[in-house]
């Protein structure tokens, strides 16, 4: 039995990953009672009084609505809402089995970026967190903004934060382990949501030497497709032009959020001696392990699980959104996340860093705790 035809049979046989348990039991009339009427009530009048205690009284500081519209899901592009849904109950799984976080799949269907963030505005108070989802670049940027600036919630969008956390993360350990400098040349390809966030919290920490490309190449304002692209070719690029080979020529790392197989071996070799590449395209990346091994690169990061030094978001999330519904902060700054990344970094001791281990696995039970208390730190 190959990969689909398993996949199919377990969704099948399971008619969706999760479902609604109850954490009270009625047994009785006096249960019953206390539970619902007349005795909910009570909090009921207390929430009145105060809202916060709904964080008290009800399972909204344990709980996360998982939120798309089906625009950009995983690698299959926009396949509309109801087809992400399998997606959206699956990191609901991921919440609940990495980080004891309750969360639920919402699935909007419309594309109209004020219909999306007026639609979250009125759940919010549903829910202790946001996790925007599988949302297409560029209306991700501005939904993502928007809410952060009108919800009293934390809002975060995995696609581009949690991406970028862990890539810095391992970022971090390949520096170390290679003794190179912050101001080596970084080129990132694929200015979504991923490369454009990848780009900017590697520069807040410290990376300032980055080439930002596309499908057309190095950006520049007259190939950038929207306003935050034209962004980035002011900030990292700065008048540079020409091909993705041309920027991998002297470059010291690679990191690809784009297509398959669109670094050959000729480009890899005209980087820099001791090069890292991180080839994040799933399933397939933008040069194979094998391929860049020929051409002496020292580190290998994919996306991928069959090979050392998964980059995966799953080393985040869970974590980062558990620690936000504890301090019961309303957003996830910067400054959290770029602690959060050289945590994730932290958790390998130096002396174990090797070429295929810059990044720890996501069932290193280590990670989600650690990444919990980081962001609790930040409570008011």
């Amino acid at each position: 039995m190959d990969m689909k035809e398993k996949s199919l049979e377990a969704h099948s046989k399971w008619k969706g990953k999760i479902e609604v348990i109850s954490r009270c039991d009625i047994k009785n009339n006096e249960d019953l009672a206390v539970a619902y009427t007349p005795g909910v009530a009570h909090p009921c009048l207390e929430i009145q009084k105060d809202e916060n205690l709904s964080y008290e009284y009800t399972r909204r500081g344990n709980l996360v609505a998982v939120i798309t519209d089906g625009s950009a899901v995983l690698g299959l592009g926009d396949i509309g809402p109801l087809a992400a849904m399998p997606v959206m109950e699956g990191k609901c799984v991921l919440f609940k089995e990495f980080a004891g976080v309750d969360a639920f799949p919402l699935c909007i269907k419309d594309k109209d970026v004020n219909t999306i963030v007026n639609t979250i505005k009125l759940l919010e108070g549903s829910f202790g967190a946001i996790n925007l989802e599988d949302i297409s670049a560029p209306r991700c940027f501005e939904i993502e903004e928007r809410l952060n600036e009108i919800c009293d919630i934390p809002v975060f969008h995995d696609d581009q934060h949690g991406t970028a956390i862990v890539t810095l993360a391992a970022l971090l350990n390949a520096k170390k382990l290679l003794k190179k400098d912050y101001d080596m040349k970084i080129v990132v390809n694929g200015a979504g949501a991923a490369g454009i966030a990848i780009s900017n919290l590697i520069y807040e920490a410290g990376f300032k030497n980055i080439v930002i490309c596309d499908r057309y190449g190095i950006i520049t304002h007259e190939n950038a497709s929207n306003d935050y692209q034209r962004k980035c070719a002011d900030k990292f690029n700065k008048g540079k032009e020409g091909t993705l080979k041309d920027a991998l020529e002297g470059a010291d790392a690679f990191i690809g959020v784009s297509a398959a197989n669109i670094v050959t071996k000729e480009m890899a070799l005209s980087m820099n001696k001791d090069a890292i590449i991180f080839a994040l395209a799933n399933p397939t990346p933008e040069i194979m392990p094998e391929t860049a091994r020929e051409a002496d690169v020292k580190v290998i990061a994919t996306g991928r699980s069959d090979y050392p030094n998964q980059i995966n978001n799953l080393l985040v999330f869970p974590g980062i959104i558990k620690g936000a519904l504890k301090a019961r902060i309303n957003k996830i700054s910067k400054e959290i996340q770029l602690e959060v990344a050289r945590a994730i970094a932290g958790c390998i001791d130096e002396a174990d860093l090797n070429p295929d281990y810059i990044i720890p696995s996501v069932f290193d039970k280590r990670v989600v705790d650690l990444v919990c208390d980081v962001v609790y730190k930040f409570r008011k």
